[in-house]
Order: C-alpha cells, then structure tokens, then sequence
C-alpha cells in the first residue's frame, strides 16, 4: 500500500530514525506485520537485504555491528518470524554484539485475541535481550530507535528487541478505515459500544502523533576502568618475570579503535593470545602473539591479564592460570571479571581502553623488562615446534585431501583483505589454528554460545560491512546445511563470497569423542552431499574437490570468479585426522 505524497506514517517513523542512526541495510524475510518500515527505508535509500531465514538476518546483523561498531538491523515479522530469531539472537546475547531487532506484532486491538501470528513476544525473546521494548504509540517509534541504539552499545552491548503492531505502521487515515470496518455500523447497543470503544482506542494510539520533533543521535561514553586499577595494573606487571594477556572479543567493542588498541598491545610488549574477534589484531605474524600451548602457558605465567575474556570453559572456568599467578581481568561486565575464578585486580571498564591506558603509563616508565624477551621467546620456540608439527602433519596423505594440507592452501591462496567466517566443528576448530588472520576484524566466529549456522548471515553481513573485502566463509559440512540455502540471496543480492566446505560426511567432532566412550556412531554419519550443485542450482558457481592436487587451481578460480561478481562454494572431499583429538569441550 502507498502512502500519499507528504503523508507519514509510522515505518517511515522508524525508517526515519534508523537512517538517522547511520543504518545504511536491513536484513530481513519479509512478512505484512512490517511491510511498511521496509517500504519506507527502501525509499529512503537504505538497502533492503532479503534472507532466506530469519536466522539469517540476525546473524548477518550481528556482524555488521561487530564489524562497524553501528547496532546491526534486523526485521522479522510477528510470530514465527520471531520464534525463527531466537538462536540467533541468543548468540549476539553472549556474544555482546548490538544488534536491534524489531519485530511485527498483531493490531494493538486484536492482541490476546486469537489474531494471526499473535504470541507473548515478550516472555518468549525478553530473556535474551538487554530491553524488550513495546510499543503503544505511534509517538514512541522514533524515540524507541533511539533508545534502543544508545542502550544496545551502552556498558556490555548486546541485543534490544522492539515490537511493533501492525496498526502502529500504516498511515493513519487508512488505520482509521480499518477499525471504522471492524466496528460495523450496527445500531444495538453493543454496537455503538464498540465503535466508542475503538474509536477512543484509534485517538490514544495516534494522540501527540502530529508533533514530530527530529530524530537524535545520542552521544555515549564509554565505560572505563579507574586510575587506581590501571596502576595496580602497572605495579603487578612491572614485578612480573613471565607476563601474558589473553585478549578477546569484547576487547574490540569500539570497532574503530581498532589500530589504537593494535598499537597499545605493540607497545606493551607483552606475549599475547588472540581470540574470537581480537584474532588478526596484531596482524599476520606479530613477534608478540602466540598461536600455540595457551593452556601450558598461562600455567607457568606468574601475571596474566585477561581483556575481554571471562573465565568460562575456554578457561577451563579459570584453572589454566595457576592459583600463584597474579591474575588481572579487564572487562566491562563485573559479573564475567569475576565469573569462576575471583581476580586479584579488577578493572571494570573497557579492556581496549585499559590496555591503551596501560601502554601509556608503562611506557611512560619505561617498564618494559628485558627478562620478558627471554619468555617471550621461549613461547615463540615452543610456537615453532608446534608449526613443524602441523606442517609434518600436513604431509599425510590418505584416500581424499588432507584437511590441514587445504587450509595452509587457503591460508596461502587468500588475498591480503581476506576476511574469514568460520562457521563448524571439527574442520573450523583446525582452521583456528592454521588460518592467521590478516587485520583487526577480519575474523568472525559465533562466540561462547557455539553456533552452527552463522556462516551465511555472517558472511553476508560482513560483505555489506566491508565491501573491499575478499570474503570466505570456512564451513563445516554440517554447518553448511544450515545456511546452504543463503546462496539464493548471494546470487540474487549480486554479493561475491567464497565458501570452502571440508566435507568429511561427518559430524566429526561428535562423532571423535561419541564413538570412543560409547562405541556408537549414532546420529554422526554425513553423505558426501553435492553441496556444489546445490549452489550452482541458485546460481552460484559450484566446485567439486577431491584430490590435494586440485586443490590450488580451485582455490584460485574461486578468487577469480570472485572478483568478477560471482558467489562461489568449494567442495572438498576431505580425510578424518586426529588433529583434534581429546578436544571436547564441556
């Protein structure tokens, strides 16, 4: 439906105000619940990106914040639009990535009443998000956009839902013709009750409407940690023989901080970890950065500083650092600062800015130790053995393609702006140790919550987000059966991405653990799908591989019909190793 020239309604409202906000695309699978905001944004040249899934849409909003620092968007009809979102959406929750969604809802009238698609959102997504936010107005559209961007990067970011009816999002002349059918033109008393009833219900929905102050963009700080902790900080470290930092994703919340924190690290020089979305931070190959025995690491450190990086099971809920060691935990949440394991220093605050306080006051006291390269290059030898040990493994060869052999090919082939998704098990888990990111923010995993199925939405996210990057997504074969589908909306949305499936016919890291303590492959067992013609069905361009031999040619064809527009999948036949073995997390 149209609106008359000059005449608002309230999706332009919320078009209004997100355009106001920066948003330049909104992912979405359309539904008559919000119709109108994506009508509205489209004229006012945003760009409307159609998923197959409303997975999709909230994955590939989350990496656009991630990547830009700007709250991704995200719009899903009432309902089941809604209930789709909800791993997704989870997943941003842990991940503390600001991402806004907004949902349709039934006619403010008909809610409760049995309405198409009519649900309790709220109990349903409130749970995991940091404000549910309904909307009774059509007044309160554009300040609950702004609302929700400031909150959603406010303190630890993450998620904000906002619900909107139907009724709220068309123009109010038609809004009024609806409810005038609804109430009839009966003459009982029942009758005249009910268009009283709606009729007063239309004003209060449309009451204040007509003032429509400019939409704001509001000016937030970010959370720091006090002096007192930097200096503790400063004394702990500079008393230290064998420091190491952990940093993590939450670390890189000001997205565009990302050099000045890069150099802190520099100046720090402290042997460093990198993971989640701080991998590629220090680049490529960074004297400072440790690939390698994290755990026998932070076993024998005497001071460590986590940024960014919660004591969970990745930490084995705080048992990797040795109970001796002075322990320092930056992080914006004082809950994950101290969860399992309670630190000697805590900096509540952002860890960026904590470490770029850090490298200013050591280095304004020349605190960096030379008994610190000594350490440092004792895990740099230990680095290197462990890389002669892949490379050794590498080497083996067995019916298909080694998987190791295909990512240090990939890691060889892929261009200097590559950006890398990593979405699965097994094959992606080995990827982290093979694949060196080369920037900051050039690396995107789904975070603690574990996610299959991010790699579609991530990719297309982040090839909106970063338009000069080559874009790969490393799949899992069984991950790859979650978004394999969203090759549709590559093709038909002209964005150029490469995914590279190892497919081993398997849920192997499953499958490893499952079979040796139950001798049981139950629900483990993959087919060697044709996930390339599946692919080329939608129209992309589909590869088979199944020989280490074809491996470099296919890659660099895929990097050439990249560059000239074209989506393309890789299917790799690949061999089971025991690269990961015992690696099972809980």
């Amino acid at each position: 439906m149209s609106t008359p020239p000059g005449a608002r309604h309230g999706g332009d409202r919320v078009a209004e105000a997100l355009q106001a906000q920066g948003v330049r695309s909104i992912f979405t699978l359309c539904g008559g619940h919000i119709s109108p905001i994506l009508s509205a944004a489209k004229a006012r040249g945003l760009r409307i990106v159609d998923v197959r899934d409303e997975a999709t849409a909230v994955f590939a909003a989350d990496a656009s914040a991630r990547l830009t620092g700007v709250p991704g968007v995200a719009a899903v009809t009432a309902g089941p639009g809604i209930t789709n979102t909800i791993t997704a959406l989870k997943n941003a929750q842990l991940a503390q990535s600001p991402v806004i969604l907004i949902g349709g809802a039934a006619p403010t009238a008909l809610q409760g009443r049995g309405a198409l698609q009519d649900i309790d959102q709220r109990a349903l997504v409130a749970p995991h998000v940091k404000l549910f936010r309904k909307i009774r107005r059509v007044r309160e559209l554009g300040p609950a956009v702004e609302e929700a961007f400031a909150l959603a990067r406010t303190g630890v970011p993450g998620p904000v839902f906002i619900e909107c009816p139907v009724d709220l999002l068309y123009d109010e002349t038609t809004i009024r013709q609806w409810y005038a059918d609804a109430a009839g033109k009966g003459t009982s008393l029942a009758d005249r009750l009910l268009r009283l009833y709606l009729n007063r219900h239309v004003n209060r929905m449309f009451r204040g409407s007509h003032r429509h102050p400019a939409p704001q963009v509001r000016t937030l700080g970010v959370p720091r940690a006090g002096d007192a902790s930097v200096q503790s900080a400063l004394v702990a470290l500079s008393g230290a023989d064998r420091p190491l930092m952990v940093i993590g994703s939450q670390a890189m919340a000001c997205a565009d901080e990302a050099a000045a924190l890069a150099d802190a690290v520099a100046q720090l020089d402290i042997p460093v970890y990198l993971s989640g979305m701080a991998r590629g931070l220090l680049g490529r190959d960074h004297a400072l950065q440790m690939r390698h025995q994290r755990r026998q690491a932070l076993r024998e450190s005497d001071c460590v500083l986590l940024a960014g990086v919660p004591c969970d099971f990745r930490l084995d809920y705080g048992k990797h650092v040795r109970r001796s060691a002075t322990l320092i935990a930056a992080n914006r949440s004082a809950k994950d600062a101290r969860l399992n394991r309670r630190p000697d220093i805590a900096a509540i605050g952002d860890a960026g800015l904590f470490l770029r306080s850090l490298a200013r006051a050591l280095h304004g006291k020349g605190a960096a130790d030379s008994r610190w390269a000594s350490w440092t290059g004792q895990l740099r030898a230990r680095d290197a053995e462990r890389e002669a040990e892949i490379d050794r493994q590498a080497q083996a060869r067995g019916e298909f393609v080694n998987p190791i052999a295909l990512l240090r090919a990939l890691e060889h082939e892929a261009g200097d702006n590559a950006l890398l998704v990593a979405d699965g098990g097994d094959f992606v888990a080995t990827a982290a140790y093979v694949l060196r990111p080369r920037t900051p923010l050039s690396w995107l995993d789904p975070g603690a919550f574990g996610t299959l199925g991010v790699g579609a939405g991530f990719a297309l996210g982040a090839a909106l987000a970063r338009q000069d990057s080559e874009v790969w997504i490393v799949f899992g074969d069984g991950a790859c059966g979650y978004g394999l589908v969203e090759f549709d909306t590559f093709v038909r949305h002209g964005i150029p991405v490469i995914a590279v499936v190892g497919n081993d016919a398997g849920w192997t890291q499953i499958a490893r653990e499952q079979v040796k303590l139950l001798h049981d492959d139950v629900a483990t067992v993959l087919a060697r799908t044709a996930y390339h013609e599946v692919a080329a069905g939608f129209g992309a361009e589909g590869l088979l591989v199944t020989t280490m031999a074809d491996v470099p040619a296919a890659l660099t064809r895929a990097r050439t019909l990249v560059r000239g527009g074209k989506a393309v999948l890789v299917n790799v036949w690949i061999d089971k190793t025991e690269f990961r073995e015992g690696s099972l997390s809980l």
